[in-house]
């Protein structure tokens, strides 16, 4: 009979295995530990479950760049539960002197625009220059479960197996944009494991990807050509807000093609309002492929932030973000207090059925529902 076999658990601070948080035993028996091969049986233990972890764990094996924990980190900061977020903002508000020393830069685009194979081949070159690069990729979520298929991760098959990255894929949960206060506390968490580069990658949907705008230092548009881009007065709201405006997949039969949309766009960029006080945002071409531009649109990231440092801008913008993160969050708490509310949770299903049997207004209806949240009952007078 073969004996069980036992690892050590991996204790935060401690010297131990950097990529697992526990570890299950091995199993008494044959073959597979399959009771009856060796003649001896046994009870086998069920899986192991992973012991629950403390706030000084966390923040520990964040410091440490255990991989494990800052992913497990980051499953505590997405979690809506009461009682995970209270201590996701204890975890956070300890690892906040750690935070703000990377340069974050968004990266929004059409899709099929190239906006992975452009990360990958970005995230590669900086990592093999001593970089540590983080990179949150949003994918589009099902309606019906929530989840997503996370394909960004299985695209950037190489940086995802270099030391120096880290990719964190999360659906987006429906979110215009891809990005919430999840995106945002998800970036204080991967400085504070000390990655000096975080590239936020969404979904590429429309304009609602002007979110992203609003936590980091650089946005980054990447499009194609041939799609009609440079016609559309759609694409104008994302490209007021550009600092460089990137296009793709410049190799083969494309490239000249590529160089003539190139010259489009920096014509149409001379009549729009600079998205960054004293920086011109500028057109540039590159191939994630053959890596050429690659490099081009790094310096130009090093140069803004050179610029925009100097100027004051740089720290003026992320005062600015914080002071709006602080009040979409008041937003978010008053809808979740709304709509969680018991009087309004009562009174829900009256209001919606008069509405649909065309017995009462929409503004009746909202009028309604304000009063049952401020306990008034007088339905006719807002509180």
């Amino acid at each position: 009979m073969s004996k069980k076999r036992q690892r050590p658990e991996w204790v935060p601070g401690k010297a131990g295995d950097a990529y697992t948080t526990y570890i299950m035993e091995g199993v008494e028996g044959g073959h597979d530990g399959m009771p009856g091969q060796s003649g001896g049986g046994s009870s086998h233990p069920a899986l192991a479950v992973p012991r629950r972890f403390s706030v000084d764990d966390y923040i520990q094996g964040v410091r440490a760049e255990k991989r494990a924990v800052l992913a497990r980190t980051i499953t505590l900061v997405e979690s809506n539960l009461p009682a995970h977020m209270e201590m996701a903002q204890e975890v956070l508000k300890q690892l906040l002197p750690y935070t703000g020393n990377s340069i974050r830069v968004g990266i929004t685009g059409t899709p099929g625009a190239g906006k992975s194979t452009f990360i990958e081949a970005l995230g590669s070159m900086l990592c093999d220059r001593g970089h540590k690069v983080a990179v949150l990729a949003v994918d589009p979520s099902s309606s019906v479960t929530r989840g997503s298929i996370l394909g960004d991760k299985t695209r950037m098959e190489v940086l995802s197996r270099n030391k120096n990255a880290f990719i964190r894929p999360s659906p987006s949960g429906g979110t215009l944009g891809g990005v919430t206060r999840k995106s945002r506390e998800t970036i204080l968490v991967c400085e504070a494991a000390g990655f000096d580069v975080v590239l936020i990658e969404t979904m590429g949907v429309g304009q609602s990807e002007i979110t992203v705008r609003s936590m980091v230092d650089f946005f980054l548009l990447i499009l194609l050509t041939g799609a009609g881009d440079e016609l559309q007065g759609i694409k104008k709201g994302i490209m007021e807000l550009a600092d460089a405006v990137l296009i793709n997949k410049a190799d083969g039969d494309n490239k000249i093609r590529t160089l003539a949309a190139r010259a489009d766009y920096a014509r149409i960029l001379r009549y729009l309002h600079p998205a960054t006080e004293g920086w011109k945002t500028g057109a540039y071409t590159c191939s994630s492929v053959t890596g050429e531009g690659v490099n081009e649109i790094w310096s130009v990231i090093e140069e803004f932030r050179r610029v925009t440092t100097e100027s004051g801008v740089f720290y003026a913008r992320r005062r600015s973000q914080v002071l709006d993160w602080v009040y979409s969050m008041v937003l978010e708490h008053l809808k979740a207090g709304f709509f969680n509310h018991p009087g309004v949770i009562e009174a829900t299903p009256r209001i919606e059925r008069a509405v649909l049997d065309g017995g009462l207004s929409v503004t009746a209806a909202v009028r309604e529902l304000l009063n049952a949240f401020e306990g008034c009952r007088n339905t006719r007078n807002l509180c």
